[in-house]
């Protein structure tokens, strides 16, 4: 009886993990435009994104200034860095990320100096600094201005799919949004649905999107449902 119970449980969290992918599994890197590699140049776009992302704005808004940025140029942290604080301003502004947009302006150029020069603008090597151990990655991260506990954790649940030694990497809102669905609350059970580090950056983000749209997680039901 435990064993066909057990069966049709797992069937359920199978039909409920495809219906969330299917609507809601883009992840926030893909959504900024980020082709996200374990190269120089993505990991610092995704800290641009982590940065704008922790804010209290919402993700469509930091993903718009985040493709503002990266269309104006600021690919790279020598990019950024030599970026002037108003042209940065005015991408932030072009993708409507007005109420903090001078603040965040300057913190990304500060943000850029500090990776220039303690980490030679390689995120690789502040990875190897830490011995690739996620708690210290994410004191290391929380040094960069506009990076908080919030950050630490937008970023590295995107970067697992390509930074493997810190998967599974799944926070308290994440578990928030699988316990909205119905799906396993711990970090163990639920990373075993996922059948690779691009399938935990996907569903990663989804329970995010689901754990703040009470609409969006009874499509996913109904869908799963139906």
């Amino acid at each position: 009886m435990a064993d066909v119970l057990a069966e049709k449980n797992a069937v359920k969290d199978k039909d409920v993990l495809d219906a969330l992918l299917d609507r809601c599994g883009q992840s926030f890197a893909a959504e900024a435009g980020i082709r996200l590699a374990d190269r120089p140049q993505p990991l610092y776009q995704l800290l641009v994104l982590a940065t704008l992302l922790s804010a209290r704005i919402s993700s469509g808004v930091a993903v718009a200034a985040a493709r503002e940025l990266f269309a104006a140029g600021c690919r790279t942290p020598r990019d950024m860095a030599r970026a002037s604080r108003q042209d940065r301003v005015d991408a932030l502004g072009r993708g409507h990320y007005r109420r903090y947009d001078e603040r965040t302006s300057t913190m990304l150029g500060d943000g850029a100096e500090l990776l220039l020069d303690r980490w030679k603008g390689d995120l690789r090597r502040l990875r190897d600094e830490a011995g690739g151990d996620p708690g210290r990655i994410g004191e290391l991260l929380r040094e960069f201005p506009g990076i908080g506990p919030t950050g630490a954790d937008i970023f590295l649940r995107e970067v697992q799919g390509v930074w493997p030694q810190v998967a599974p990497h799944l926070d308290r809102r994440v578990l928030d949004g699988a316990a909205r669905l119905g799906l396993p609350r711990q970090e163990r059970g639920l990373a075993r649905l996922a059948r690779s580090g691009d399938d935990l950056v996907r569903l990663s983000a989804a329970l995010v999107r689901v754990s703040h749209d009470k609409k969006a997680a009874d499509e996913v039901r109904a869908a799963a449902a139906g």
